[in-house]
């Protein structure tokens, strides 16, 4: 079958390889029908090149392990594939974990599918099981103020729609050319606001400032960009002794950000496994769930929400040529160029796609 693999740069190459065989027996293998792209794919392909970084699933199950009895072979699935470990969705056919994996909806197309996995659940963590939020099955009862920096984002928008799932508001959105994508996902008449960032770093905090009130400081931030003057603007705003921010860049040194204060990093990759090391200088919650147990709870949150209308995906792009797109939009998101969609490709578009099916 054919694999892409992400190189530093970012560049892609494509290779015949062997048919994937299951890691454990609570793993499924899953014939890709579309892959999602991300950020961190040509991100981490800079410091650990050479693999496949594919980690939206969405497809057919192929074959299941001994210990998974949720799905069966023929099955439309979407699966976070557990990054940095062989077979991701850059390929034919994937291998997701059990406890990722969802049903897809009839009414729900492999592409919107593909746009869930790693930014939903990116989201989730961050919200949650980062910043301690109301859940939406306990939404919040009182004012929460609440900013979401980067909201045309992926990961941005999808943490926009959970926390209105919560009745977090006001919600304090910024974005640029997605603006009227997040002005879909907004509640106006709760006090949600948009920032546009091209205004200017000063016009945001001030911005911030006047959506929170006078004397009013901020007690929750989620960066979903952590770059480009974003966490210093939020800092400008932030009660630093009460505040917490979570961020999404965990390799980076937060110049203006005290040691003391409460930073934390949605690392997604713990959902799967402790083996993502903690970072130095953050401030996590004590008294919770472990991460994994959390995302076991929330992928089914989520097929929940896709079956009955309350969680929807993010827009998004078909990159033509199948695995052949792949290094050309991930050229284009380290350039900035995706605003309020997801990049993804449909397999059978690979020039060369052997036309034979295991």
């Amino acid at each position: 079958m054919k694999e892409a693999i992400v190189f530093n740069g970012p560049t892609v190459t494509i290779q015949d390889v062997e048919f994937p065989t299951l890691p454990s027996p609570s793993h499924l293998i899953i014939r890709v029908i579309v892959s999602g792209l991300n950020p961190k794919d040509w991100g981490i392909a800079e410091r650990v090149p050479g693999l496949n970084q594919g980690d939206d699933i969405a497809g057919i199950v192929h074959s299941v392990g001994a210990s998974v009895r949720n799905f069966k072979e023929g099955d439309r699935v979407a699966s976070f594939h557990e990054m940095l470990t062989p077979h991701g969705s850059f390929a034919e056919y994937a291998v997701g974990l059990e406890a990722t994996t969802i049903h897809i909806p009839d009414n729900v197309s492999f592409e919107e599918a593909a746009t869930i996995p790693l930014a939903c659940m990116t989201a989730a963590l961050g919200l949650y099981q980062r910043l301690g939020l109301p859940l939406p099955w306990l939404p919040a009862q009182v004012r929460c103020p609440l900013v979401i920096y980067g909201a045309a984002s992926a990961v941005g928008a999808f943490a926009t729609k959970l926390a209105t799932l919560s009745n977090i508001h006001p919600l304090i959105c910024v974005a640029g050319r997605g603006i009227p994508y997040v002005e879909t996902l907004i509640d106006r008449s709760k006090g949600d606001i948009i920032l546009d960032y091209r205004d200017g770093n000063e016009a945001v905090v001030n911005g911030m400032r006047t959506a929170l009130g006078e004397a009013e400081k901020l007690t929750y931030a989620f960066d979903a960009v952590s770059d480009k003057g974003s966490y210093q603007n939020l800092m400008k705003v932030m009660d630093l002794k009460e505040g917490k921010i979570t961020l999404v860049l965990a390799r980076k040194k937060y110049e203006g950000v005290p040691e003391d204060f409460q930073k934390s990093f949605t690392q997604v990759g713990k959902v799967h496994s402790d083996r993502y090391p903690g970072i130095k200088g953050e401030k996590r919650l004590e008294g919770l769930l472990g991460d994994q147990e959390f995302g076991v709870v929330m992928f089914r949150f989520f097929e929940k929400g896709l079956t009955n209308g309350w969680l929807k995906g993010h827009p998004f792009t078909v990159v033509p040529r199948g695995l052949g797109g792949i290094g050309v939009s991930l050229q284009d998101l380290k350039a900035g160029k995706a605003s309020a969609t997801k990049f993804v490709i449909r397999i059978d578009e690979t020039e060369g796609l052997s036309k034979m099916r295991l």
